[in-house]
C-alpha cells in the first residue's frame, strides 16, 4: 500500500502492487528460467532415482536448514525495513537492512564451506547428474544472493533517506525487497527439491 497524501506523516492510502511494473516482468522472467531448469532436474532424476538420492546423501542438510532460517530471516528484516522506510524512518530502517544483508552474507559464508566440502570429496559437476544439477540450481541461486547483496545496498542507501524519499524512491526500494525475496522464495523450492526430496 502506497501513502497518497503526506502532513505531517503519511495518512492516506491506496491500494497498489509495490514496486515499478519493470521490477515484475525481472522477476517473472527469472521465476520462468529457474521453473524449466527445475522441470529438466525432475526429469533427470526421475530417469535415475537411485543415483540421485545415493548422492544427495552427500549433502548436509543441517548446512542447507541453516541457510533456510537466514534467508528467512532476511526476508523478514527487509519486510520491516520497507516499513519503517513507508513510515519515514531514517533511524530503524537502515539498521534492518544491514541485518538483512549481514544473513545474506552469513548465507553466502555457508555455501562456500558447502561447496568446497563437496569438492574437497570429489563431488564436482562433471561427477554424475545429480551435482551438476546441485551445482547449476545453487550457483545460479549463489549468483542472485550476490546480486541481491547489491540491491540491499542500494536499499540501505535509500533507507537512510527514508523521510525524504519521494514515491518513486519508495518504488525503488519496494523493488529491491521484492528481488530479495525472490531469492528466498527460489531458496525454499532449491532447499527440499535437493536435499530433501526422496
Amino acid at each position: 500500500m502506497r501513502d497518497t497524501a503526506v502532513s505531517g506523516g503519511r495518512t492516506s492510502r491506496e491500494r497498489r502492487l509495490p514496486a515499478e511494473a519493470g521490477a515484475w516482468v525481472f522477476i517473472g522472467g527469472d521465476l520462468i528460467v529457474f521453473g524449466f531448469v527445475f522441470v529438466v532436474y525432475l526429469g533427470y532424476r526421475a530417469k535415475d532415482p537411485d543415483l540421485f538420492a545415493r548422492s544427495q546423501r552427500a549433502l548436509s542438510v543441517d548446512a542447507g536448514a541453516v541457510n533456510t532460517l537466514v534467508l528467512l530471516t532476511s526476508s523478514l528484516l527487509v519486510v520491516l525495513a520497507v516499513r519503517a522506510i513507508r513510515a519515514a524512518d531514517p533511524r530503524v530502517a537502515p539498521r534492518l537492512v544491514l541485518g538483512a544483508m549481514m544473513c545474506g552474507a552469513v548465507f553466502a559464508i555457508v555455501k562456500a564451506f558447502e561447496y568446497y566440502h563437496a569438492i574437497a570429496h570429489h563431488h564436482t559437476p562433471t561427477g554424475n547428474d545429480f551435482f551438476l544439477f546441485y551445482f547449476l540450481l545453487t550457483g545460479l541461486h549463489m549468483f542472485h544472493v550476490v546480486l541481491g547483496l547489491g540491491l540491499l545496498i542500494f536499499l540501505w542507501s535509500l533507507a537512510r533517506r527514508a523521510h525524504r524519499l519521494s514515491p518513486l524512491g519508495i518504488s525503488f526500494a519496494e523493488g529491491c525487497a521484492c528481488f530479495w525475496h525472490l531469492v528466498d522464495l527460489l531458496w525454499i523450492v532449491i532447499f527440499p527439491l535437493v536435499y530433501l526430496v526422496r
